[in-house]
Parts: structure tokens; C-alpha cells; sequence
């Protein structure tokens, strides 16, 4: 099982790291965004395309624009605006800060529950032409940018690390912005095995009482904070964090669930948006039935390029025929299911972990060697290899602690947006056009879209548009074989952003800059550092 929304980003910045752009709900949790819809994603957009229309994804008849704020700051926000960070020296080499926010903004201060403090991590440019901060965020949600600053911060290409302070800041109840919690480690544990593809009324009880159990939890231990951690609220946050780092505009880059949030801050502050990087674009317009839907066909296309790489390997546990892979996996998780997998300390294997640790390997071509020894190792009845790769998906460390990501992101998804389903025959009746997305991941992705029906707190958001009228160009990334963010999301968004400008990579794995593209890396440097934007149409291979 899972949350909504993940990241590739989150995992790939240290090795206890999960996978992931968005996961979704008791079911899975892997994927970028919610969304409901016509499955974009199983039909493959051109990568020449350079923008699209409405058409792309369907844009759901609810989908309104998002309006901006008043330009002036309201009277009773001015001390948060005017509050002056003090750093100090922390975590080798970085420094950190805190910063304060309303939980309510519409009732600041004690009125409203009073205050959040935010962590904030930066290492600081060292270069002698500084340009100012970048603030970044990995996705998610729940993904702790103040984890990936300090891998940004030593990893990201030398001209951007010497011009700019690379500074994240964990998102409310994130890490360390006072997270949400929600299971023990020994519940969690349990929620991750519940099938993700029930096909008796027991198993559909059984997913039912974990999605409700996951809701009590959260609303017992996290209280008022899950009325208040929205999107918007978060991006309302990143002002604040703008103005107490001295920044007239706002510069970011932000990634997989990044990109909804950098969105929404363009969205309601335009005029403040200075240089703005939206990359493994989510699209806001798709409501979370669709936006499951459309991830499903994501990560089946992803797989598909898998077994194709699969296939020209010696002793490929999917077989050398490319078409036949999903059988050969089909047969293993029928087996886990039947016969769990003995794994390391006394844990196994059973088909919903290993689900998430095949979807997991999804988000980074460069996992696809260790999927490939563990599918092996698997069907020798040996699981610990494939259950590492679900681990790391959960955030799950070797002494069974779970970091507080997945309870984040079912925090923030069910907020954001009303629950893709409401009760089992609703799930039942999307999963043909779940599994025509995906046969292999669709029916556990329709599933997923049960998680947000007994949550605890009605949800504030809904799919809407972003025009960000009057804000400066907007870069936006899609990947061509994205798993989580299928590359429709990004031709959309750049269609929805006034200023956006959609650049391409053709290739696999979820998420583009610094991972390898010479010429996306480039062209995301130039304009960065100079506000030189990619050639209209470029597409990096």
C-alpha cells in the first residue's frame, strides 16, 4: 500500500530514501499527483511537441482557474513577513533556521491554533557572482526538501551551486516542520501488506479497515494540523520563507509534487515568481481518479521499457520476450501471494511489497540491474533483494523505523482534493479502464483511489488551472517515459502557465535535470544563470 503522490527525487538523494512522485493511498503511494480521467498516459504524446491544448488530458469540468492574492501583504501577516532568520551551523557543512507561519491564514496567531515552525536548510553559493537563493523541493508530497538541499547542495551542476544558496524548506508537516503522524512502526508494517488488489469481499474488508484505521490514526496523533496542510497553505508559506530571505522574487526548482506546489505559488503570487524550474510536471487540472488512472498507464509504459532493457540481459527474470514480460510478472506476484518469500529478519516477501518494490524501481533506470537480480531472486523463493526496494519506497530503515513521508502525503493528497471513490462498487466499476491503462498496476491504482474516503477531514482543494497571468517564463520538464508523471502532465501544464515553456527529455526514469542530460542540465543551467530560455521545441535525448 502507499500514499498518492511520490518522488524519484526523494529516494534518489541518499540511500535510505524512498521511491516515488506521489503515492497513492492505502494501495500503493507511488505516484505523483491526484487525478482522474481518460488515461492520457496510455496514449504516448509525441516528444516533439512543444506545447499542448486543454485536449491533452481532458481538463475535468470542475477545473477553475487558480486567482492570485492581493498584491499587498494583510496587516496581520506583517510580523510573519518581517521576521529575520537567525542560521547556525548544522549537518557538516550546511546551516539551519527556522521560520515561522500561521497554521490558519485566516485566523493567524493564537485565534487560529496558533503557529507552525518551519525547518530550513541552505548551503551557501560560494562563487563571486551571487545571484541570490534557489529554494527547492524533491515532491511527494511529503518528500523532505531539507533532505534534498543538502544532496542538491553538493550534487547539483558547480555554476548553480557557486551563484546560489541552495536552500529547502521542510513543508508543513514534513521532517522537520512539525510532521504529521499517523501509525507505529509495527501498524505501518501491517498497512504495507494488505492486498493491494482485493478479489473476495474479505480482501476488500480487509483494505477497507486499513484505509480506516490509517484515517483514525492520523486524526488521533496529528489533530487540528490536518485541516492545515494544503498545497496552497504551503505555497502561502514559501512567501513568507521569500520575504524572510530577503528575495523580492521568488527563484525555485521544484520536482514531481514540486512542481504542483511552485505552480500554485505562480498561481497565487505571479508577480512575485522570479526564475521558476517545474520538472516531472504534475497537472492540476485532473481530478485524482484521472490522475491514478493516467499514472497507471505511467508506470506501465515505464515497465514496458524495462522488459525491453530486460530482454537484451543474460538471464532476464521477465524472459527475452518483451511482450510476454507482464505474464512472467503476473506469475510472480501470483506465487508471493500464495507462498510469501522469506526475507531478512524473519520478514517475507508477500505480493503487495512486491508490487511497490517493482514500481519503485520504476522511478530510476538506473535501479532497473538491482530490480533485475531481485525479480531473480524472487522467483528462487529469496526476498529480501525485492523487499529492500519496497523499503526504501516507504522510507522503512533497516530497525523498522518509517520516517513520517507516507503519512504526509495521504495528509496533503486528501486535503488537496476530494477521494477518487467512496466505496468499493465505485472502485469496482473504474477497474476495466484502470487495467486497459495497466494490466500489470492498474486494478492496485484504482484501489488506491479508496484511500481518501474516510479521512477525517473534508478535502479543501479541487482540480483547477493555473494561468499565473503576468508571471516571467516558467520552465517546464517532461520526461517522455515518465512513471509518476506522465509527459501529458507536462504538455498541459506548460498549456495552462501563460508563460510556460515546455522542455522535453526522451527518455526514461521520473524527473530530468541532474540526472545525466547533458542537454537538459544545459539548457536548465542557462537559464537559471542568465535567464537564457531552452530554443522553443528542444527536446534533449
Amino acid at each position: 500500500m502507499a500514499g498518492a503522490r511520490r518522488d524519484g527525487e526523494v529516494r534518489r538523494r541518499s540511500g535510505r530514501a524512498a521511491a516515488g512522485a506521489l503515492a497513492l493511498g492505502v494501495s500503493l503511494a507511488l505516484v505523483a499527483g491526484c487525478g482522474a480521467g481518460p488515461r492520457a498516459s496510455a496514449r504516448k504524446p509525441s516528444a516533439t511537441s512543444s506545447s499542448t491544448s486543454s485536449s491533452d488530458t481532458r481538463l475535468t469540468a470542475s477545473a477553475s482557474p487558480l486567482e492570485a492574492l492581493p498584491a499587498a501583504v494583510p496587516a496581520a501577516l506583517q510580523p510573519y513577513y518581517h521576521q529575520k532568520l537567525r542560521w547556525k551551523a548544522c549537518d557538516d557543512g550546511f546551516q539551519c533556521a527556522t521560520v515561522r507561519v500561521p497554521m490558519d491564514y485566516d485566523h493567524p496567531g493564537a485565534a487560529g491554533g496558533g503557529d507552525i515552525a518551519l525547518g530550513v536548510v541552505r548551503k551557501q553559493a560560494f562563487g563571486s557572482h551571487r545571484l541570490g537563493s534557489l529554494l527547492v523541493n524533491p515532491g511527494g508530497p511529503g518528500g523532505s526538501a531539507v533532505d534534498y538541499a543538502e544532496f542538491a547542495g553538493m550534487s547539483y551542476p558547480l555554476p548553480v551551486r557557486k551563484a546560489y544558496d541552495i536552500v529547502g524548506v521542510d513543508p508543513r508537516g514534513v521532517g522537520r516542520s512539525r510532521p504529521v503522524s499517523c501509525l507505529s512502526d509495527s501498524r505501518m508494517d501491517a498497512y504495507t501488506e494488505v492486498d493491494q488488489d482485493p478479489r473476495t469481499p474479505a480482501g476488500i474488508d480487509a483494505l477497507i479497515r486499513a484505509d480506516r484505521e490509517f484515517a483514525q490514526g492520523c486524526a488521533q496523533h496529528s489533530g487540528k494540523l490536518l485541516g492545515h496542510v494544503s498545497t496552497v497553505e504551503s505555497a502561502r508559506d514559501m512567501d513568507v520563507v521569500r520575504a524572510a530571505l530577503g528575495q523580492p522574487r521568488l527563484d525555485y526548482l521544484g520536482k514531481s509534487y514540486g512542481t504542483f506546489l511552485g505552480a500554485t505559488y505562480a498561481g497565487l503570487y505571479p508577480s512575485r515568481v522570479g526564475k521558476m524550474v517545474l520538472d516531472g510536471s504534475m497537472d492540476p487540472a485532473i481530478d485524482t481518479r484521472t490522475s491514478n488512472e493516467q499514472q497507471a498507464g505511467g508506470f506501465q509504459t515505464a515497465f514496458a521499457s524495462f522488459a525491453r532493457d530486460c530482454a537484451k540481459r543474460p538471464g532476464c527474470p521477465v524472459g527475452k520476450d518483451p511482450a510476454k514480460a507482464g505474464q512472467q510478472l503476473d506469475a510472480l506476484f501470483a506465487a508471493l501471494a500464495k507462498h510469501p518469500a522469506p526475507a531478512m529478519g524473519g520478514r517475507s516477501l508477500d505480493q503487495p511489497l512486491a508490487m511497490t518494490g517493482v514500481l519503485a524501481a520504476m522511478y530510476d533506470q538506473t535501479e532497473w540491474p538491482q530490480l533485475r537480480t531481485a525479480l531473480a531472486q524472487a522467483q528462487r523463493g529469496k526476498g529480501a533483494p525485492l523487499l529492500a526496494l519496497s523499503d526504501q519506497y516507504y522510507e522503512r530503515d533497516p530497525k523498522g523505523h518509517y520516517s513520517n513521508l507516507m503519512y504526509a502525503n495521504m495528509a496533503v493528497n486528501c486535503l488537496d482534493q476530494p477521494s477518487a471513490a467512496t466505496t468499493a462498487a465505485q472502485v469496482e466499476h473504474q477497474l476495466p479502464a484502470f487495467e486497459k491503462a495497466s494490466p500489470q498496476f492498474g486494478a492496485s491504482l484504482a484501489w488506491a483511489g479508496l484511500s481518501c474516503a474516510y479521512w477525517p477531514v473534508k478535502a479543501t482543494g479541487a482540480a483547477h488551472t493555473v494561468p499565473a497571468e503576468g508571471a516571467p517564463p516558467i520552465i517546464v520538464v517532461g520526461t517522455t517515459r515518465d512513471p509518476a508523471t506522465p509527459y501529458a502532465w507536462a504538455q498541459s501544464l506548460a498549456g495552462q502557465l501563460s508563460s510556460g515553456r515546455l522542455l522535453t527529455y526522451d527518455g526514461d526514469g521520473h524527473t530530468a535535470y541532474s540526472r545525466g542530460s547533458t542537454c537538459i542540465d544545459n539548457a536548465i543551467d542557462a537559464y537559471l544563470l542568465a535567464g537564457t530560455e531552452p530554443r522553443a521545441g528542444l527536446v534533449c535525448h
